[in-house]
């Protein structure tokens, strides 16, 4: 007998073994009876917990939301029932995955304390922190639109805050990318050193410029598509965009390592909750997380027009019998495989693994991208490349079979650089989904959502025609913030739009 546990609301249990935090923490900042007074905690002591717990949420619950709406992951139908019911069903509600919006809060507030900080001398410090801040606030925006922005983080003085304009925010958001390498530009003699408190870069300031430059040409990408019939959004973007002729951007993975270990509360997040935990046991979520069945068969080569068989599906996959299974979106154990892939090697490495920021090959695609639509100069097709073969490298594919994968998606539109801008612009959408499966892939969620790319057929038991704009204010902002929080019904999350999408 199949041993059958419900998991209706898994992705709540996974966000819980993350990070909890308050529910209201763009109020103000968490602090404890028994630490130290705020103003006398310097920069440099809250930089590494900053960007360890801002990661945390990336790699696990937006990582998951990403995932499961990108048709990346599935539900180990023969041992558990109900899981990922409300993502299949695509009911969205204030309850539907509510730890982005509290936990991302919570994070970016430790960003903003760094900013506000009274300590003289670390310029370097507060720029880094107004570079994430802006990295994950973008997200933000993404998925819920308006919110709280110019009047966030005042503690006290302003419990109420209002919302402001998304479009607004988004534009502000760019300005402070903007200030922060100004910043680290013209740093003095005085400015104190970025060392090992920096998990992510080290203190080398260098690439932090290099970051900031390709979350800022990210964000001007969001917007390029509704751009194309918005003269007076095109014209910002090509304003903004001559700031980064010339400029450069990433061009390895940005990678975050505090000194993972496999001890208890140590490990790497994303390990530790799709892994395995510190005693070296599979985790309730490692057993329930498994292989959907259209990543695995576009993969295979098997997807209509794209007849492609690629090697990363057994680095993201594990596999059963030397192949890669996946499962229905929606199917139960009376329509499932027997045995179903579980996440692969390419993915869980460790408890001390790498964490994973930012992909090199998104930055790749980005770049791709404007130059596609004619933002940004330089040989698309060799910048589009260099992204797959990032990915490729990633995991583990090299040598000959790397070169076989070029040369095979050459000659498929919409999988290699072929064929008309459309079909090269679903080209980089399709292959930064695949680039982020089961890493961030929420990049590629908010990138569908306006490209419509790569196109994705609906779980078996979907109750809309597509998968939503947007998600809903979580019902710790409606207490929290009643007065100042938008209007909303269920069906906003499918009939509003972010400000960049096409639709709106």
């Amino acid at each position: 007998m199949k041993n059958i546990l419900n998991l209706k609301k898994i992705g709540v249990l996974v966000g819980i073994a993350v990070i909890t935090g308050s529910c209201s923490d763009y109020l103000d900042v968490n602090t404890t009876p028994n630490a130290p007074f705020s103003d006398q905690v310097t920069p440099d002591l809250i930089l590494p917990a900053a960007e360890t717990n801002a990661y945390a949420t990336q790699s696990t619950t937006l990582n998951q939301l990403g995932n499961v709406f990108m048709y990346n992951w599935g539900a180990n139908v023969n041992s558990f029932t109900g899981g990922f019911a409300e993502e299949y069903t695509l009911t969205i509600t204030s309850n539907f995955y509510s730890g982005i919006w509290d936990n991302m809060f919570n994070r970016i507030s430790n960003f903003q304390e760094i900013i506000n900080s009274e300590s003289e001398n670390y310029e370097n410090h507060k720029a880094i922190a107004e570079i994430l801040k802006v990295y994950y606030y973008q997200y933000l925006v993404d998925l819920y639109g308006d919110l709280p922005y110019s009047e966030a983080f005042q503690r006290i003085e302003n419990l109420s805050p209002a919302y402001d304009n998304q479009q607004d925010v988004y534009f502000s958001l760019i300005d402070e990318l903007d200030n922060a390498v100004d910043v680290i530009n013209n740093t003095t003699l005085e400015t104190k050193t970025v060392g090992s408190e920096d998990v992510i870069f080290n203190g080398i300031m260098t690439d932090w410029v290099k970051f900031a430059n390709t979350v800022k040409l990210q964000m001007l990408m969001r917007l390029s598509s509704k751009a194309e019939n918005d003269g007076e959004l095109a014209s910002y973007i090509s304003d903004e965009m001559q700031t980064l002729q010339g400029a450069e951007f990433i061009t390895e993975d940005v990678t975050i390592n505090p000194g993972y270990t496999q001890d208890t509360g140590k490990q790497n997040p994303f390990f530790a909750t799709f892994g395995e935990d510190a005693a070296g046991n599979p985790t309730q979520t490692f057993r329930f997380v498994r292989a959907a069945d259209y990543a695995v068969e576009f993969m295979k080569g098997t997807v209509t027009g794209y007849p492609v068989s690629d090697p990363r599906r057994t680095s993201i996959y594990a596999p059963i019998g030397g192949s890669v299974v996946g499962v229905l979106q929606g199917a139960d154990n009376s329509n499932a495989p027997e045995n179903i892939s579980a996440l692969g090697e390419g993915l869980l490495q460790g408890s001390d693994q790498d964490g994973y920021v930012m992909l090199a090959s998104t930055s790749f695609f980005v770049q791709a991208e404007a130059i596609l639509r004619g933002y940004l100069t330089g040989d698309g097709q060799t910048t589009f490349q260099n992204g797959v073969a990032s990915s490729l490298d990633y995991h583990g594919v090299a040598g000959a079979d790397q070169t076989t994968y070029l040369s095979n998606i050459s000659a498929v539109p919409g999988l290699g650089w072929t064929g008309s801008d459309e079909d090269k612009l679903k080209a980089i959408m399709t292959q930064k989904w695949i680039a982020t499966n089961g890493i961030n892939a929420i990049d590629a969620y908010i990138d569908h959502t306006r490209t419509g790319y790569p196109e994705l057929p609906l779980p078996l038991t979907a109750q809309h025609d597509d998968r939503p704009n947007k998600l809903l204010y979580p019902t710790s902002e409606l207490v929290a913030n009643s007065a100042n929080v938008p209007q909303q019904t269920q069906d906003s999350a499918f009939s509003d739009f972010i400000f960049w999408d096409p639709q709106n």
